[in-house]
């Protein structure tokens, strides 16, 4: 086709300032498009197309790649054939016919709406303010007294072929107004150029928002009950740490979840308000919202202040009420062809004086799905300040959130890695076998925790493992308990809980018996034997509240078995390892967790222990330059191969995977075959 025309680079700039704004619209909601005339390369004649966000895209981080590019002729000829409201599911499937040219993204259901309006530029956003007309209960007279004839109401439908008539209707017969206010869902804006396109979004916008600020009542959630406040910071953070893993275990009852956590003031306000619970009650309006958040979410109607074993027994009790509730929901509206029922776990966890806990496949899921649940707050405390908030009905939600084109979108997505919604906690993940453990477990699609001694260097590789949403870093002394609980702590309040654990944390003294020194073997044993001891301790605390269980992984040692020189206090604190995976693995077998280790030898590239003057010791030991250590350990073995860290961490992978999930109690030597070191 040649080079795309500018209106297409207006439209993605566009696009992303809309989109990269959350006052404007939430994450993947809304899309934008612009229509161009281009010559087309097969007839030689000038042809127009529209360029639209594809299925499933995000505004804010849009490129040319997540457009769909469609002939507006025979998409337009499609009103022809089709075959009313009834049936309009089957117009998606038409747009494929409509497609101009190889590549681009998949139309998405709102394909229509800016194919039918006759402006060259669209814009179909989520903004909290428009949405909060939406849903008011005289959302078609507030939006008549705060826009004039600029803005047009039109009625709940849902999204589709026959809603892309209704607006182009409202368009051709009101030439003034500049966009639609779509009860129930969001604004739709259009313009004869980009920037008036965008500056009409925008108008809408801020005219909502600044109706609202001048019209709405105060305390429109009600006045704040003194038993609901707030917990303060430290002590709030402390109680969700407390309930989190557990409610990760509730939430994950049909399919494993990863959570996220809330305690901002827009939550907690809503939470400390009087109204919180009606409104709760309700749920959330707009598509986008509940197709992320269900249906409504489970809210604890305990106060805050309660002992947290009353909570705990509370919320296990709500949440057999919410499965319950849900399936009655999902009965009442199913229908013949109606997709099964995907799960009855809430994904939206609402704690008066805690915060807001919410879930997904993964932590980007789970994190959107909080959002969105924070622009309902918006849209709820606006709502009731014009108005009241009047969501769509419930069998509307039902047709949304069992939409067989939803249940379509869901089954193109990839199958998810061997280890999606696993949280994982690496020690001695700033360098050698640990960083290439973490490497490995967040490749296979775990989200990692990379704790280390040295901060900087776990900042380091959990910086290359991705942002926040895949891996955060900790600061972690094993040999410390506060530091220890504070490493487990960082996973539980990242991701909602830990489910394998890797004891990889070490260090190593090089010295023959009599120049051991007390303080010597105490530095060994207290950073490996009881810094292990300390981790699995703790993560087990968590694997237990989370009824899910889990994986505990030594890093322990060919020394563990073998009796080399000059390796006494290295040698016992890895035997020491040794042994707890055996007894922990016959203690922790009755909560589902499995504890396994890896002895590996001789991983002398990148390992930190070796850098650190260990390396230099054993090379004196065995009498060869230290920068040939590795080529003489590989020397030694039956192999003839030098182990290297990604050795480990594949055999680490295979422990924690699902192809050994009825194995515990192993050890399994990564040494490239020592015989003396073989277990008996």
């Amino acid at each position: 086709m040649g080079r795309l025309p500018r209106a297409v680079s207006e439209l993605i700039g566009r696009a992303n300032r809309l989109g990269g704004d959350p006052r404007n619209t939430n994450y993947a909601g809304g899309n934008a498009s612009c229509k161009a005339t281009v010559r087309d390369p097969v007839t030689g004649r000038d042809v127009e197309l529209m360029w639209v966000k594809g299925s499933g895209g995000d505004l804010g981080t849009l490129t040319e790649a997540g457009l769909a590019v469609l002939r507006l002729d025979r998409l337009r000829s499609l009103v022809e054939v089709y075959p009313g409201h009834e049936r309009e599911d089957e117009m998606v499937a038409a747009f494929d016919y409509c497609l101009h040219g190889k590549g681009g993204a998949a139309p998405s259901i709102d394909t229509a709406m800016h194919g039918l309006v006759l402006s060259p530029h669209v814009d179909h956003l989520h903004p909290d303010a428009g949405i909060a007309l939406a849903t008011a209960a005289d959302g078609e007279k507030l939006t008549r007294d705060c826009f004039g004839e600029r803005v047009v109401w039109v009625p709940w439908r849902r999204p589709g072929f026959q809603l892309g008539m209704d607006i182009a209707a409202v368009a051709a017969e009101h030439p003034e107004a500049i966009g639609v206010v779509l009860g129930g869902h969001g604004i739709t804006a259009w313009g004869a150029t980009s920037d008036e396109c965008e500056a009409n979004s925008l108008e809408m916008i801020r005219t909502a928002q600044a109706y609202i600020d001048t019209h709405g009542r105060a305390e429109p959630l009600g006045r704040h009950l003194d038993e609901w406040a707030p917990l303060p910071d430290e002590e709030r953070r402390l109680r969700a740490a407390l309930l989190f893993p557990v409610l990760r275990g509730l939430a994950s009852t049909d399919t494993r979840q990863v959570g996220h956590y809330d305690d901002s003031e827009t939550v907690l306000d809503f939470l400390w308000s009087e109204r919180h619970p009606v409104l709760a009650a309700r749920g959330t309006s707009c598509p986008d919202h509940f197709l992320r958040t269900k249906v409504r979410p489970m809210v604890l109607d305990l106060p805050p202040g309660a002992p947290p074993q009353r909570a705990v027994e509370r919320l296990e009790r709500l949440h057999q009420e919410y499965r319950a509730e849900y399936r009655a929901y999902y009965e009442r509206h199913a229908r013949a062809g109606s997709p099964p029922m995907r799960g009855a776990d809430p994904a939206v966890v609402l704690v008066p004086g805690v915060g807001m806990f919410s879930f997904g496949a993964d932590k980007q899921t789970a994190r959107v799905a909080g959002e969105f649940y924070v622009n309902a707050i918006n849209v709820m405390r606006a709502a009731e300040a014009l108005s009241t908030y009047e969501p769509i009905s419930e069998s509307e939600k039902f047709r949304i959130e069992y939409w067989q084109l939803e249940e379509e979108k869901l089954r193109r997505r990839p199958a998810p890695k061997a280890l999606a919604t696993r949280v994982a906690l690496v020690t001695g993940a700033g360098s050698g076998i640990g960083a290439a453990t973490a490497r490995r477990l967040a490749a296979e699609g775990a989200c990692v925790v990379c704790a280390d001694l040295d901060e900087a260097a776990a900042k380091a590789v959990s910086d290359e493992l991705g942002n926040a949403d895949r891996s955060v870093p900790c600061r972690a002394d094993v040999s410390s308990e506060d530091d220890v609980a504070a490493a487990v702590r960082t996973a539980v309040m990242a991701f909602g809980g830990v489910d394998l654990v890797v004891n990889n944390a070490g260090l190593s003294i090089s010295r023959a018996l009599l120049e051991t020194s007390v303080q010597d073997w105490e530095r060994q044993h207290a950073v490996m034997a009881r810094g292990s001891f300390l981790v699995a301790r703790e993560s087990a605390r968590v694997m237990q509240a989370q009824g899910m269980g889990g994986d505990i992984v030594y890093i322990v040692s060919k020394n563990a078995v073998f009796a080399g020189p000059n390796n006494v206090a290295y040698g016992a604190a890895k035997a020491d390892q040794a042994h707890q995976v055996r007894l922990l693995a016959a203690e922790l077998g009755a909560i589902g967790v499995r504890v396994n280790g890896v002895n590996p030898d001789g991983v002398v590239r990148g390992s930190g222990i070796f850098a650190s003057g260990w390396g230099a010791q054993r090379a004196a030991v065995y009498g060869v330059a230290q920068d040939k250590l590795g080529e003489y350990y590989a020397g030694r073995t039956l192999l003839k191969r030098e182990v290297l860290p990604e050795h480990v961490a594949n055999a680490v992978f295979v422990l924690t995977g699902p192809e050994l999930s009825h194995t515990t109690g192993l050890l399994v030597p990564v040494d490239s075959g020592v015989a003396a070191a073989f277990l008996r």
